[in-house]
Order: structure tokens, then sequence, then C-alpha cells
């Protein structure tokens, strides 16, 4: 890999859309122009977020400019989580089977349903009146 390339990997979740920009450095993570820690500000959503670095051992080795729009929080982490995982996978197809055993690379395909006309929701029915 040539000095300061620049990978990139898109992630999706839900709404959520991410895209996430990595080159080599001394591992600044910046989510739509604020630290992880002001765009997340709950340890568990940072933690999710950079799960597939932590995994293969190359936190801090890289730095990250993401942008993310779209759906709630729990989208965008997801969504970061699958950009990144994306961008290592880019940067170095060996890193491949450690990060499918912890699945992520698999896009959650799991979407809101569509609401169904004569109900109230996409599975909720109006209230039945005997009389």
């Amino acid at each position: 890999m040539g000095n300061n390339q620049l990978i990139i990997g898109v992630g999706r979740r839900k709404k959520s859309v991410a895209i996430v920009k990595m080159k080599e450095g001394e591992g600044k993570i910046l989510v739509n122009k604020k630290t992880l820690e002001q765009y997340f500000p709950l340890f568990y959503q940072q933690e999710n977020a950079i799960k597939p670095l932590i995994v293969t051992d190359l936190k801090g080795k890289f730095d990250f400019e993401i942008k993310t729009q779209g759906g709630g929080i729990t989208g965008q982490v997801d969504a970061i989580k699958l950009g990144i995982a994306r961008a290592l996978v880019k940067y170095d197809p060996s890193l491949t089977p450690k990060l499918k055993e912890y699945g992520l690379l698999t896009r959650d395909p799991r979407m809101k349903e569509r609401k169904k006309y004569g109900q109230k929701g996409a599975r909720k029915k109006f209230q039945w009146t005997k009389r």
C-alpha cells in the first residue's frame, strides 16, 4: 500500500448509510466532523462502532473520517461498523476470515416492514367492534 492512500468503505443498516474514509495514521476517528466520543456518548456504542479494529488488533494504526446520515443512533453505529470492516478488507484481504468469524462483514438485512392498507400499521389491526 502506498503512503497515505485513501481507502473507502460503505456501510449500511436500516435507513443509515456510513461512508468511511481510512488512511494510515495514529488512530483519530472523526464522525460527521466530531470525535467518536462526542458523536456517540455511550461507551458500548463507541466499542461497537470500532469492533472490526479491536478484533483485528489494528486500533490506533489508522485515521478515519466518517460521514453518516439517516436512521437512528444504533443504525449508524452498525453502518459504521460495516464500513470500517469493508475498508479493512480492501486494505488487507487476509483479514477476511477473522472479520467473518465475528460476523462483521454481513450486511444486516432487517428493514422496517411497510404499513398495509386496512390496518393500523405493518401488523397491528384496527380495533374490532362487535356492535
